[in-house]
């Protein structure tokens, strides 16, 4: 495994914590237990971003810039 792979399999699984965490915000039934989880909620969230930015930063992580046009004709689609 390379550290790509390392670093895929990284932000895949915070991911999936940072999603655990928001349902159990959103589920928790008292005032206490809602604030420790989304305060791990935005501990997740700010290491899923570091993660995703150290990848950008290497080439791992590539995001196709939009065009403008089909930008607009989807929101003219939809609004």
């Amino acid at each position: 495994m390379n550290d790509q792979q390392l670093m895929e399999n990284m932000l895949m699984l915070e991911k999936g914590v940072c999603d655990l965490y928001l349902h159990a915000t959103i589920e928790a039934s008292g005032d206490d237990v809602r604030g420790r989880f989304a305060t791990a909620l935005n501990s997740s969230l700010s290491m899923q971003d570091e993660i995703y930015s150290k990848m950008s930063e290497k080439g791992w992580y590539k995001n196709d810039v939009a065009e403008q046009e089909k930008v607009s004709q989807l929101k003219q689609q939809f609004c």
